[in-house]
């Protein structure tokens, strides 16, 4: 019933796909999830401290911190796959570009999806050069996209159709992320990729409440048709003269638009034989913002999976007071408070920002045009260290692995862990 385990020197003994269990027995998993978080807390450390000692990589520009040397050695799990959806629309060729170079790694598979609001051209520039480098036979790029209106259905329909062709591209992955052009890492891959490999790969992280509040009347009652699901030019969703009442058979649950997602839920959602992905993707057709509701609703409502569900999206934000309670944009005036936020990615960035560039500079290492780099990267001098790709199962995690290691740790600890998971309020 459940995907196998990464094969593991040290914690082969651990059952880590074994995550799926009865209400009588939260205590013991949940130890077993921070007892992991704590092995790698402690294989970080000594990573750390035995890096002292080995050969040190080639110098960095003098503007960038090096890296700590790779260490083949170190005994721990498997690196897991990730399957990336990067999406954006007119005017972001050159953000998902960007957004690529910043999470790229040579075990994931990327998706990058310009809809239809964007030019021919910018989507056959943003083809090629998504492709060009070694080791970029990963990428993809969607070539005859629909509209993707932010505020209807057609965002969500855009996010399955993605989600649909990573399977078909291929199933080798264990989890999907899901990326706006206006989002960017905080982390190194690397860094993600070594914390997630301690991680049962079964686990959903997902912003969501059962708190509808102001919603209810604002985007769960009106119905709306968006013209991006049947028409070839970009319209703006209209709303009906009528309301619907709040459904009985299943409960509502509303979050954000960015998730992380297990391969196992993504496959229940577009290829599995229960019919509840279906049905509350027909309800949401005619929603208001439906993409920060549906993949919420459906974990929350499905016995499967509802238990496997962590309340937190991995993304830094900071929240407009504004009456769209939108998050705002991101500047260097909030770099000290985004560097220690211990999360994965940022939202929302404005093109080209200055503080993108502190972000590469500090926390990425990564020089302009190229990506950022890992223990992969085996190339000779500053110019372009990833020219040669070496084995991908090295890793060369850095200090924002243990920040995050240690904000999933609290996240995953008992009882918190089950007492933020799909509240029926």
């Amino acid at each position: 019933m459940h995907p196998p385990a990464p094969a593991a020197s040290a914690t082969a003994a651990l059952p880590l796909a074994a995550f799926f269990f009865p209400k009588d027995s939260r205590p013991l998993p949940c130890l077993l999830l921070t007892s992991l978080l704590l092995l790698l807390l402690l294989h970080l450390l000594s990573s750390s401290s035995s890096s002292s000692s080995s050969p040190s990589p080639p110098p960095a520009a003098p503007h960038l911190a090096p890296l700590p040397a790779a260490d083949a050695s170190s005994a721990g799990p498997a690196p897991p796959a990730l399957a990336f959806l990067l999406t954006g629309s007119a005017g972001d060729a050159d953000r998902l570009l960007r957004l690529l170079l910043a999470t790229y790694h040579p075990r994931n598979h990327y998706l990058l999806l310009l809809d239809r609001a964007a030019s021919d051209a910018d989507r056959a520039r943003l083809a090629r050069e998504a492709r060009t480098g070694p080791g970029r036979a990963n990428v993809h790029v969607v070539g005859d996209p629909g509209f993707a209106n932010p505020s209807g259905a057609s965002a969500l329909a855009a996010a399955l159709h993605g989600a649909a062709l990573l399977l078909r591209v291929d199933q080798d992955w264990d989890w999907f992320l899901h990326l706006d052009a206006a989002d960017y890492p905080l982390v190194t891959p690397d860094d993600l990729l070594h914390v997630l490999s301690y991680l049962p790969r079964n686990l959903n992280f997902i912003q969501h409440s059962s708190y509808i509040g102001w919603k209810e009347s604002r985007q769960i009652k009106p119905i709306v048709v968006d013209p991006g699901l049947y028409l070839s030019s970009r319209t703006d969703i209209f709303y009906a003269t009528q309301k619907r009442e709040l459904p009985s058979a299943y409960k509502l649950f509303t979050g954000s638009s960015s998730v992380i997602l297990s391969r196992k839920f993504i496959e229940y959602c577009i290829v599995g034989t229960n019919n509840l992905p279906r049905t509350l993707l027909m309800y949401y057709t005619n929603m208001p913002l439906p993409h920060r509701k549906y993949f919420q609703t459906v974990l929350c409502n499905s016995p499967e999976f509802n238990r496997t569900v962590v309340n937190h999206d991995l993304h830094y934000s900071i929240t407009d007071k504004s009456p769209k309670n939108e998050p705002r944009l991101l500047t260097l005036a909030d770099a000290e408070n985004i560097t220690q936020s211990s999360v994965a990615f940022g939202t929302r960035f404005a093109k080209d920002d200055p503080v993108l560039g502190h972000i590469d500079e500090e926390i990425l290492h990564r020089r302009p045009g190229e990506p950022a780099p890992g223990g992969w990267c085996m190339g000779a001098g500053d110019d372009s260290p990833c020219s040669v790709s070496g084995n991908t199962d090295v890793l060369r995690p850095g200090p924002e692995a243990m920040k995050l290691a240690k904000f999933l740790a609290q996240r995953l600890s008992y009882p918190g862990f089950y007492s933020q998971q799909c509240i029926w309020d």
